[in-house]
C-alpha cells in the first residue's frame, strides 16, 4: 500500500510539473523578408600557359619561363599585386631529365588570378604570346562587402516581420509583446557567370589575344526571418 502511494505522489507531481511547462502565452508567427541584388567585384581567372614549338621544331621551342615572366610583368604593369595570383596545377612537368631525353617535352603551368576590373585582365592577356595560352576561363566571383550586406539585410528582415507583427496585433485590439523566436531562412544565390571560354591553340592562334566575352549574372540575396512574438 505504501508503495502504490508513493508511485501515485510521484506521478501527481510529475504531471503537475508538466502542466507548469506548457507554454500558455498567447502567440503570433510572421515572417519578414529582405532581399537585393549586386554586381561581383572580385573575379578569379584561371589561366593556362603551355610551352610550344616554333615552326614544329624543338629547337626554337618558347619555354615556359619566358611565358611566365610575360604574365608577372603583364600583371605588374597593370597594378595587380603579385600574391593575387597563385599556381593552381603543373602539368607534364616531372623532372628535368624527361625534358632532356624527349625534345618534343612541352610544359604547362595553371594560374589562378584575382581581379577587381576586367578592363584590366584584357591587358594581361594582350601581353601575353597568344601561342602559350591553352585557355582562360572565369572560375568563380564574389562582392567584397557581402558580410556587411548579409548583416544589413537580415537586420532589415527582422524588422519587416516585427512590422508586419505589430499591425497584425493591434488589428485585434492587443499589443505586441517581445521576440519569442527568431529562425533565419536563407536563399543565397550565386549563379555561374555566363561567358565564353578563350581557347588559343599554337595552330590557331592569332598575332594578338582577344580577351573573353563576359555577362555577369549579379548576386542576389535574400533573407527570410520568421519570428514568434508574444501578444500582450
Amino acid at each position: 500500500m505504501k508503495k502504490l502511494l508513493a508511485l501515485a505522489f510521484v506521478a501527481f507531481f510529475s504531471i503537475n510539473a508538466m502542466a507548469q511547462q506548457v507554454d500558455l502565452r498567447k502567440k503570433i508567427t510572421v515572417s519578414g523578408t529582405a532581399e537585393t541584388e549586386v554586381t561581383p567585384d572580385i573575379i578569379y581567372i584561371s589561366i593556362s600557359l603551355k610551352e610550344y614549338l616554333k615552326d614544329g621544331n624543338s629547337k626554337k621551342k618558347v619555354e615556359i619561363t619566358e611565358l611566365e615572366n610575360q604574365l608577372y610583368t603583364a600583371i605588374q604593369s597593370a597594378g595587380i599585386a603579385r600574391e593575387n595570383l597563385t599556381i593552381n596545377n603543373l602539368s607534364s612537368y616531372n623532372t628535368v631529365g624527361e625534358k632532356k631525353k624527349n625534345p618534343d617535352f612541352l610544359v604547362s603551368k595553371q594560374y589562378r588570378l584575382k581581379v577587381t576590373d576586367l578592363n584590366k585582365w584584357n591587358a594581361i592577356v594582350g601581353a601575353i604570346d597568344p601561342k602559350g595560352v591553352a585557355y582562360t576561363n572565369i572560375d568563380s566571383y564574389d562582392y567584397s562587402k557581402i558580410e556587411v550586406l548579409k548583416k544589413e539585410l537580415k537586420i532589415k528582415a527582422l524588422q519587416a516581420a516585427k512590422a508586419k507583427a505589430t499591425y497584425l496585433v493591434e488589428a485585434m485590439g492587443d499589443h505586441l509583446g517581445s521576440v519569442i523566436d527568431i529562425q533565419e531562412v536563407n536563399n543565397e544565390s550565386f549563379p555561374q557567370p555566363v561567358y565564353r571560354t578563350m581557347m588559343m591553340r599554337s595552330e590557331a592562334a592569332d598575332s594578338s589575344a582577344s580577351a573573353p566575352e563576359i555577362d555577369f549574372k549579379k548576386i542576389k540575396l535574400s533573407y527570410i526571418m520568421n519570428t514568434v512574438f508574444e501578444i500582450k
